[in-house]
């Protein structure tokens, strides 16, 4: 399964900068082992049912240290039976795109 998450810890300074606190939740994937990415909105793992969910619970703990009140928004992709999703879903879009002469660009 694929999972997309975004975890919005409350500001705890007053500053509304939530980066450290996010960046303990992105530490905690990338210690999982699984495969993951980052971007500017998202954090995406791959694996299966249990060890997903059991990294984003253990995300949203690192962030629950720190923040008082903690936001989570989770998307999930369930196909059994197919790995590698998180590179081979933009692999295609990436070969239709250049099928289509880049038209969407």
């Amino acid at each position: 399964m694929l999972v997309a998450f975004s975890i919005s810890p409350m500001s705890s300074d007053g500053s509304g900068s939530v980066t450290d606190a996010v960046a303990r939740a992105v530490q905690v994937v990338r210690e999982s082992g699984l495969p993951c990415e980052t971007n500017a909105m998202f954090t995406n793992v791959e694996g299966e049912w249990d060890e997903v969910l059991a990294v984003v619970k253990r995300a949203v703990d690192a962030v629950a240290e720190v923040s008082p009140r903690v936001g989570l928004v989770l998307k999930a992709d369930i196909r059994p039976g197919y790995e590698g999703q998180m590179s081979a879903k933009v692999e295609r879009i990436e070969a239709a795109l250049s099928a289509d002469g880049g038209a969407a660009e």
